[in-house]
């Protein structure tokens, strides 16, 4: 699929930029989530938290600014960019801020009123004007911050708004550049197989799933057309939170963010060939599962990245998914969408910092013990550190 010119440069030499850090994420065995839960198959996680603004979407934004540029959209020096945006997906907004840093664009991000002090940092450190609209008002509300994104277009000269739910080029950068980076890296691997069994990806405005599906399906039918049939089939599941529409049920509130919406984007292909089958998760598996990825492969992953975990387990220990569970040679590849950079406030995020597993706590407290023996001191404690210090530096100054 013309893949190669995409790789050779990655991390060769000098980069340019951090545009030129956006993607080639690395593609990592999940091995010991997988032993625990007793699956034969080869789990692997592509790490797009990794990409140079922590998120999967900036992809979407440097495919988008390059293609505008591209087409006199968006013209350097004259052009500014408006985003819409929600506290939700704000990983999209970031990613374009990044690239506007990057290219020298003035960017505004319209979001409705609540959002994450940390978030809010991130876009202004990336020099983006934040409008803020009605948490309340409904998406196609002229008030919400679509509307007035839509509103500042038409009323600021060189306003221009790159609409990623109906934009072409958010699934192209799947289809170009993300499953040529799984390829290429299961080709170059030790696996026994180089193809995908199962792929699985969490599901919001539908770029990623859409664009990995449809390279799947082509290459697929490229393979049966030069009668090298031997690649088996690869299944695409799709998971939406408990709230969402896409995947079917009724709207609600959910907490997992990136994924899910309450209306069907444009650029979605939610149906076979493209997408298989749709799995819903909760916010509970994707937390539990999010831990997981942190405390046992040391992935600093944000909660969506553990709703297409838990969406994968469940699928893996159903009926359907259990011939690829006992393959060995299965390879099953999970898109971890983002990091927890940005909900590191976030009570669930918070939770974390217990500890996870009872049969530990054994263990710990043998470890906690030895380290009081040690230190002469609880280990929580810490006046006797300060008047020992305080102590030593009197000391200094005495000239003893």
């Amino acid at each position: 699929m013309g893949g190669e010119s995409h790789l050779q440069h990655h991390w060769q030499g000098v980069l340019s930029s951090a545009l030129d850090a956006v993607g080639h994420t690395p593609l990592i065995k999940l091995d010991r989530i997988a032993k625990a839960e007793g699956l034969r198959c080869n789990l692997l996680g592509k790490c797009e938290f990794l990409s140079a603004g922590g998120s999967v979407k900036d992809r979407i934004a440097k495919a988008r600014i390059a293609h505008a540029e591209k087409e006199g959209v968006l013209i350097p020096g004259q052009s500014i960019v408006i985003e819409p945006t929600s506290e939700l997906y704000l990983c999209k907004g970031i990613g374009l801020a990044l690239a506007c840093a990057i290219k020298g664009y003035q960017c505004i991000i319209t979001l409705p009123a609540k959002m994450s002090l940390e978030k809010e940092v991130m876009l202004r450190a990336l020099g983006a004007e934040i409008v803020r609209t009605p948490t309340e008002a409904a998406w196609d509300s002229p008030e919400s911050h679509i509307g007035v994104a839509r509103k500042l277009q038409k009323s600021i000269p060189g306003g221009v708004i790159l609409d990623q739910y109906s934009n072409p080029n958010n699934p192209l950068a799947h289809y170009y550049t993300t499953y040529e980076e799984i390829m290429y890296a299961l080709k170059t691997s030790d696996l026994p197989r180089h193809d995908i069994a199962l792929l699985v990806a969490g599901t919001g405005t539908g770029g990623t799933i859409t664009g990995l599906g449809r390279a799947i399906r082509d290459y697929e039918t490229s393979l049966v057309n030069g009668e090298a049939s031997s690649h088996a089939r690869t299944t695409i599941l799709a998971v939406d939170p408990e709230g969402s529409i896409l995947g079917g049920g009724e709207p609600g509130n959910y907490q997992v963010e990136g994924i899910g919406y309450d209306f069907f984007p444009e650029v979605l292909d939610p149906n076979p060939p493209v997408v298989d089958k749709w799995i819903k998760t909760n916010d509970d598996e994707a937390f539990a599962a999010t831990k997981r990825l942190i405390r046992e492969e040391g992935l600093f992953v944000g909660g969506s990245s553990g709703s297409a975990l838990s969406g994968t387990l469940r699928y893996l220990h159903s009926a359907d998914g259990k011939s690829i569970a006992e393959d060995e040679d299965a390879n099953v590849v999970v898109i971890l969408p983002d990091g927890v950079r940005n909900y590191m406030s976030k009570p669930w995020f918070l939770e974390t910092s217990k500890r996870p597993v009872k049969e530990d706590e054994e263990q710990k407290e043998d470890i906690k013990d030895t380290i009081k023996g040690i230190l002469g001191r609880d280990l929580n404690d810490v006046s006797k550190v300060l008047h020992d210090a305080k102590q030593e530096g009197k000391e200094l100054e005495n000239g003893e």
